[in-house]
């Protein structure tokens, strides 16, 4: 199937997707905020620069897009129709590039944490909800 977008405004598009200060990360800044944590942002003595870091309790946590990191049964983790094997590629190398980070941090004595961003709510008692539960499931408290 023919992409209905020219190229270069296929281009265009991709190039207007952040991979800094997102939505999701900055709602999730906010309830950690909210909830008392300091934290660190892209924290580049780590492996994989994790996109927040609580120094203090040893836990990086990684905001990952659905799409870009495939989240298992979510509907915003659909394949592309065009170009399908150009992302399968792309799209299979972020997943390898997670796991070897994830891992290394674990060597490390790290906590990692996963934040999908499907599950990022535009209310930030949710997202505090949200953070809370995963932070004990990582044993962080509790």
């Amino acid at each position: 199937m023919p992409d209905s977008i020219s190229k270069e405004k296929r281009s265009w598009n991709m190039r207007q997707i952040k991979s800094k200060d997102t939505i999701p990360e900055l709602r999730i800044r906010s309830a950690l905020h909210k909830l008392g944590f300091r934290y660190r942002i892209h924290y580049s003595k780590l492996p994989g620069k994790p996109d927040i870091v609580l120094p203090r309790y040893k836990t990086a946590i990684f905001i990952h897009g659905c799409f870009w990191h495939r989240h298992k049964n979510c509907i915003e983790a659909s394949r592309p129709k065009t170009n399908s094997g150009y992302w399968e590629n792309k799209i299979h190398l972020n997943i390898q590039r997670d796991k070897k980070y994830q891992s290394l941090l674990k060597k490390m004595g790290w906590r990692v944490v996963i934040i999908w961003e499907c599950k990022v709510s535009e209310d930030i008692n949710k997202n505090s909800t949200l953070l809370t539960s995963l932070l004990k499931k990582a044993k962080f408290y509790g």
